[in-house]
Order: structure tokens, then C-alpha cells, then sequence
């Protein structure tokens, strides 16, 4: 069995559904009622991953786990340590290219650093996938251009080579299932660097738009996700990130075609995929 953090998340969704297609048995650890919203087939494990030792009993016969920092927080070391008791034998991070190419806040990426720490000297075979822009970020404009043909935002010379989430849970799947990336820290992107603005065109063509982005002011836009009730961890860290990948752009690199044996599916492809999000 293999046991998935951060379950409804959109990469937690995706490695679900694969393992599940390829007849791997699958638990998901979801807080309230997260079950009501996983995939049929899915084994639910009710519990907050911030205090993890009511997991102990749950993590028996599981073989692997994913690990996404954010929803395991401050109790990941704990979590390993209980997988290692309960004879778990791979984890598998989901963590960020910013470890490795510095840009936005650095607690951002110190906090990736340090689960990084943690699982490579868990004692578990261990594989780290550090993660490019998701190319479902874009999924935040969707109200914007449900109700018009602009987008605003701030740096729309950003540059970044925006990942579909099918390919990661690809990668994540493979580490999973196998001991053959034990010790493997890869950077996962898309096949090249986009802006914002040839980001918003292409998803006006997936849905038969002509679609702009406006550039507005950081401030302005920080303000308005704050007004939003968005907390204020959200802008800090696209923002961040935003200024820095518009004085220069993010990594770009071929891992996932390496991985995969086919090349990394495009943002064009991702709006296609997305289309209906964007339609009403």
C-alpha cells in the first residue's frame, strides 16, 4: 500500500489516480470530511499530520508514502520516525526548484530545505522531486476570466517553466513503485519558459478567447488578495517569486522527458486539459 499526503492537493489527486489504474492499493490522509472527495478506491485516514502519532496503527503494511511539506507542517520528523518503526520502506518529496535556484522569500525555501534534511537522513530509500511552477497556479484567474477578457496581475515579464501536474504525479508514481530513484533529487519543470502574458493567451486559445494580461502594481495586487482573506503567506510567496523570475527566469530542465521517455507536456496542453475551468 502506499500512503498519500496532501491527497487533495492537484498532484495528490493525479499520483492517486495513477496508482489506482495500475491496481496499487492507496490510503490518503484527509482532515474532516477530505474522503468525501477522493477517489473511489481510496483507503481514508482521518487525522492532522501537524501531530502525527495517532498514525502509527494506520502506517502498517504501507510500503511507501508522498510526503507534501505542507500538509505534513512541523510534524514531519515525527511521521518518519513512525514510518521507519513500522517498517515503511520510500518517501517520496514533493519539494520546490528554489532549494536549488534561489527566488522569492528565502523562508520559502528554507522550509523546503529542511524537509529535505529530514527524509534524506529519515533512514527510509529516499527520492526528492523539487518542482517548478505548477502550470495549475494559472487555475487563480479563473474568476477573472469567467468574468471578462483581461487578466490583472502583477510581473507579467515573469519567466517559468510551468509544470502539468500529470507529470509529476508520473515521476512521483515511478519513484513510488520502485527502488530504481532511491537517492535521486530531481528538478521537474515544463519543456520551456513562459510569461504571463503568452500564459493568459494560451489559455484564451484552449477556450476560443481573446484573452490580455494587465500588468498592475505588486502592491495593488497584495492588497487585493489580502482583501480576499486570502492569509498573507499567499502573496509573500507569489509575489516573491514573481519579482525575482522577472529579472530572471526560473530553471528549465529535461528531466521529465529523461524520466518518462516522452517530452513534458506543455502549458498549452494544461489549458486544454483545463479548459472547462476557465468556461463557467
Amino acid at each position: 500500500m502506499i500512503l498519500i499526503t496532501g491527497a487533495n492537493g492537484v498532484v495528490g489527486r493525479q499520483v492517486m489516480n495513477l496508482l489506482l489504474r495500475e491496481g496499487t492499493a492507496v490510503a490518503a490522509v484527509t482532515r474532516g470530511h477530505g474522503e468525501a472527495r477522493l477517489p473511489e478506491g481510496v483507503k481514508a485516514v482521518g487525522g492532522d499530520l501537524f501531530q502525527p502519532q495517532w498514525l502509527e496503527a494506520a502506517l502498517e503494511g504501507v510500503e511507501a508514502i508522498q510526503i507534501s511539506p505542507r500538509a505534513t507542517g512541523p510534524g514531519l520528523g515525527d511521521l518518519l520516525e513512525l514510518a521507519v518503526k513500522q517498517g515503511v520502506r520510500r518517501a517520496v518529496l514533493l519539494s520546490a526548484t528554489t532549494v536549488e535556484y534561489p527566488a522569492g522569500e528565502a523562508r520559502f525555501a528554507a522550509q523546503f530545505k529542511l524537509a529535505e534534511d529530514l527524509v534524506t537522513g529519515s533512514g527510509l530509500d529516499w527520492t526528492v522531486l523539487r518542482l517548478a511552477d505548477f502550470a495549475a497556479n494559472a487555475l487563480a484567474w479563473a474568476p477573472q476570466i469567467k468574468a471578462g477578457d483581461v487578466v490583472r496581475g502583477a510581473y507579467g515579464q515573469a519567466l517559468t517553466s510551468p509544470i502539468h501536474e500529470t507529470d509529476i504525479a508520473a515521476v512521483a508514481v515511478q519513484a513510488l513503485r520502485t527502488g530504481g530513484h532511491t537517492g535521486a533529487t530531481y528538478t521537474l519543470t515544463g519543456p520551456g519558459p513562459l510569461d504571463q502574458f503568452e500564459k493568459v493567451r494560451l489559455i484564451g486559445a484552449a477556450i476560443g478567447r481573446e484573452l490580455s494580461f494587465q500588468e498592475l502594481p505588486p502592491e495593488q495586487v497584495r492588497q487585493g488578495m489580502l482583501a480576499q482573506g486570502l492569509p498573507e503567506e499567499v502573496p509573500a510567496r507569489l509575489l516573491g517569486s514573481l519579482a525575482d523570475y522577472a529579472q530572471r527566469p526560473g530553471p528549465t530542465t529535461g528531466t521529465v522527458e529523461d524520466l518518462l521517455g516522452r517530452p513534458a507536456l506543455t502549458f498549452a496542453d494544461w489549458a486544454r486539459d483545463n479548459a472547462p475551468a476557465f468556461s463557467g
